[in-house]
């Protein structure tokens, strides 16, 4: 292990507050902040996978 790596720390505590978004939604009935946080939930987990796998190929993971 080679330490944590920052921003893949911060990028899985956006997409958890993303999820945890979508159940208060959910619980206020609100189908734009479903949307809202779907979106961003997905755009967040994309770009995290996508810079994964810039690490991986350039062999810093």
């Amino acid at each position: 292990m080679n330490g944590i790596k920052w921003n893949f720390l911060f990028l899985a505590i956006l997409a958890a507050f993303s999820i945890v978004g979508m159940g208060f939604s959910l619980g206020a009935r609100s189908p734009i902040g479903i949307i809202i946080c779907f979106i961003i939930l997905i755009s967040v987990m994309g770009y995290g996978f996508a810079t994964k796998k810039r690490y991986r190929e350039s062999g810093k993971l």
